[in-house]
């Protein structure tokens, strides 16, 4: 077995890459259910208006919480909402 001897300095730099990378993959396997996307989030991942939102909101077609006025929405509420209006590729018929 080889030996690797590290300087003080290169050894509290590994460890600050490795608390790192741990605090990505936390981030990362978080489940949807724990993540939280504001309006503004929400509108650009979706691709919509702010009316088409307030118009899903009011149509119950998505679930969300309001805090004064800054509105928030559970990840898995929108993978709900996508899985609900998801179609089957339609079969050809030649």
């Amino acid at each position: 077995m080889e030996a690797v001897i590290l300087s003080k300095n290169q050894y509290q730099e590994l460890l600050g890459r490795i608390e790192e990378i741990n605090t990505k993959i936390t981030e990362t396997s978080k489940k949807p259910e724990d993540v939280f996307l504001d309006n503004a989030d929400f509108l650009q991942l979706m691709h919509i208006s702010k009316r088409t939102a307030q118009t899903w909101r009011d149509e119950g077609k998505i679930s969300f919480s309001q805090i004064g006025n800054k509105i928030y929405y559970r990840m898995s509420d929108v993978q709900t909402l996508l899985n609900k209006n998801y179609n089957k590729a339609f079969k050809k018929t030649r």
